[in-house]
């Protein structure tokens, strides 16, 4: 679905060599806004459709001062980060410095030049609404991202920046081209004709479609008066990992039965719903795509990964 029309705006988009980001400045800019979009030094990324890159190290404070002064953007949405579920000891620290010096220097850099809005991507994963202040993020992962949420609200309340977080449940859909995530993961595995191994499979997940995500997005963008609030963008239910492996396996007409239990689950992962209810009264957003269309419109991209992903290529919208 393509993003509404709105006036042109300068939009800056970090992470737009990943999968929502790169989704995301190409519908903006197919819409008509004047999209800049940032990649990651030495990454394998093209700059999305439509979109002027920059490559910028947003670890590097100087730089992302450079670019916020240089592209004086309207919106920003900040959504490069290094995602990865990986619990290595060795990897956590790295890890939660890289992604929370980003957004740091992001809101930093913002809190200095201004814009009308910036949206930071936060994660269902980590310790949200309904929570106590002692419950514990899953992952180093989660952990920056709980970390940088707080800098967002920080970068309101205390110098004024209009930063929203925007959590995001599981996000998939075509153009996810990491295949080590689970629904490029199994596609890619069965169009190869192999079978992935997998954990038990019983995790229960909050699946959202990308084009439902690039709507939320842009309503957090364009909605008055949300600045140091926070919208989650997921389904509104729970659906479990087995669920949705023997569901691509039945589009796919794969009939012998995924390797459950092959990897161990990960631990501290729990089932967290998006409040649907609540960014539809504060955005006036709600997810579109069903899993079943989503899963078989991602299916059709992995066959054809050479389709387009500008809006009106025919992929649901």
């Amino acid at each position: 679905m393509a993003l509404t029309a709105s006036p042109r705006h300068r939009v800056l988009v970090t992470g737009a060599g990943g999968f929502v980001g790169g989704r995301l400045a190409v519908c903006l800019a197919a819409t008509g806004h004047d999209v800049h979009g940032v990649l990651r030094p030495g990454g394998r990324a093209d700059a999305p459709a439509g979109a002027e890159p920059h490559v910028v190290d947003l670890t590097d404070a100087d730089a992302v001062r450079r670019l916020v002064r240089d592209v004086r953007p309207d919106w920003v949405f900040h959504l490069a980060a290094r995602v990865t579920g990986d619990r290595r000891l060795e990897a956590a620290g790295a890890l939660v410095l890289e992604n929370l010096a980003q957004t740091v220097h992001v809101v930093t850099a913002l809190a200095h030049t201004g814009c009308t809005r910036v949206v930071i991507a936060g994660s269902m994963e980590e310790p949200g609404r309904g929570e106590p202040a002692t419950a514990t993020p899953s992952s180093p992962y989660a952990a920056a991202k709980w970390a940088s949420s707080g800098v967002a609200r920080l970068g309101h309340a205390l110098y004024g920046v209009p930063a929203v977080v925007a959590r995001l449940s599981m996000v998939y859909g075509p153009g996810q081209r990491d295949t080590t995530k689970l629904v490029p993961l199994v596609i890619t595995s069965l169009l190869r004709g192999e079978s992935p191994p997998l954990s038990s499979g019983a995790r229960a997940v909050d699946w959202v479609h990308v084009d439902d995500v690039t709507r939320g997005l842009e309503a957090a963008a364009v909605t008055p008066g949300l600045e140091g609030r926070t919208v989650e963008l997921g389904s509104g239910r729970l659906v479990t990992i087995r669920e949705v492996v023997e569901r691509i396996f039945g589009l796919m007409g794969v009939v012998e039965s995924p390797r459950w239990g092959v990897l161990p689950d990960r631990p501290l992962e729990r089932p967290i719903v998006a409040d649907v209810a609540g960014s539809r009264a504060l955005i006036g957003w709600a997810p579109q795509v069903t899993l079943e269309r989503g899963l078989a419109d991602t299916i059709a991209w992995y066959r054809d990964p050479g389709r387009s992903l500008v809006p009106g290529d025919g992929s649901v919208r």
